[in-house]
């Protein structure tokens, strides 16, 4: 049996704080127990002491592109990547967001399902679990078309979402509006009809797989709401005239549950270039209006989850959902909420909520030790100290 001791200063437990000294066992790939307070270890257990530490679930990134090298254009360029070089970039992709304490990814758009051989039973544990739509569904020419999903009408779509389903694709991402890295597309308009958008819904549902949309047009955002989706990706809800989220539509997400990923957060030390500027500001995507955007939705008690987008370009590189959980925080949500929307609520959104996103006995030993208390000042994520992954340290 493999044994591990943690003993830290403090632990987040997946919903809130808990102060005063922690120990947890770990033991054969499981969080074994949890002890408050200055608890002795079990005799033959080795001890990894943090004085200044907290202990929390592993992070979880719910929205990423693992096949995405974070290079300028990479999901554009991915059209032309030799299928041999695809398995290198998603290990490297996962690795990446292992040490920077993110223990299971869902990844909402690959090219030609190449990321459904990395989930599963079997697949090695010394890497992030990984939960994956295949290539998201768009309309023909639409939003990431390149990737392999188009398709149209009833038929189409209904047809599309069956072959996700028999490669073994943990949920279905639908393209419900254009997007600004695919020339062409509206990011003001969506890119299915109400039927088409219905039928997606009830093909999926019918086969026991959620549906998230892609949706930054307002008119997007509530065609998607109207058919039932489970989550929406970016609910920026751009209009011509900019975007901003309506109070009411707020209130209604809230009130059905839907789980919104605003995909906030870029590195720091990249400067965003002037093009990727004014590309984002014609589809009304600024800083201002996202993080606006994101306190409404707050304030109205949507169902916030943590995702990334990694992979997108130099400023998402793979391995930033600390720097998400910063602008969470910047946006006026309590820390302890923002890191809720990386473990106990990402595990939840990602099918996982028995298993992961939470240090309780029985829950996957998945751990993130940072140095000093996140829940004081986030930016504490940036100094992870150990990442263990099924109770194996990580590097």
């Amino acid at each position: 049996m493999t044994m591990t001791t943690l003993r830290v200063a403090r632990m987040f437990d997946g919903e809130r704080l808990v102060d005063g000294g922690v120990l947890v066992l770990l033991a054969d790939g499981r969080i074994a127990d949890v002890h408050r307070g200055r608890a002795e270890a079990p005799a033959g257990w080795p001890v990894r002491e943090e004085p200044n530490g907290t202990l929390l679930p592993g992070l979880v990134d719910a929205h990423v592109h693992l096949c995405a090298d974070a290079g300028p254009d990479a999901l554009g360029r991915l059209a032309e990547r030799p299928e041999a070089d695809l398995d290198g970039v998603v290990e490297t992709s996962l690795r990446t967001h292992l040490a920077a304490g993110v223990t299971t990814v869902r990844d909402l758009g690959d090219r030609r399902d190449a990321v459904l051989r990395w989930r599963g039973p079997g697949v090695r544990d010394d890497l992030p679990t990984v939960v994956a739509s295949g290539a998201p569904l768009t309309s023909v020419g639409g939003h990431c078309w390149s990737l392999g999903g188009e398709a149209s009408g009833v038929d189409g779509v209904r047809e599309a979402v069956r072959r996700r389903a028999a490669a073994g694709a943990d949920l279905v991402k639908v393209m419900a509006s254009g997007g600004a890295f695919t020339p062409g597309t509206d990011t003001t308009r969506p890119q299915f009809t109400d039927g088409e958008l219905t039928a997606t819904l009830t093909q999926a549902h019918e086969l026991g797989l959620p549906v998230t949309a892609h949706a930054h047009a307002l008119s997007a955002v509530e065609q998607a709401l109207r058919v039932g989706v489970n989550g929406i990706e970016h609910c920026t809800c751009v209009t011509p005239s900019g975007a901003r989220v309506p109070d009411d539509l707020a209130d209604r997400l809230a009130r059905y549950g839907v789980a919104v990923c605003a995909t906030l957060g870029t590195d720091p030390a990249v400067v965003t270039p002037p093009e990727v500027v004014t590309m984002a500001a014609r589809a009304g995507l600024s800083e201002a209006a996202l993080r606006d955007g994101v306190a409404t939705l707050h304030r109205a008690g949507v169902r916030l989850v943590a995702g990334s987008d990694a992979g997108l370009g130099p400023a998402k590189p793979h391995g930033i959902l600390p720097e998400t959980l910063v602008e969470y925080v910047a946006c006026g949500i309590p820390a302890t909420a923002a890191l809720a929307s990386a473990t106990s609520v990402g595990a939840e959104v990602c099918g996982l909520a028995r298993r992961k996103g939470r240090i309780a006995p029985g829950f996957d030993a998945d751990v993130l030790i940072v140095d000093g208390d996140p829940t004081s000042d986030i930016r504490a994520l940036r100094r992870p100290l150990a990442v263990y992954r099924a109770g194996q340290p990580v590097g």
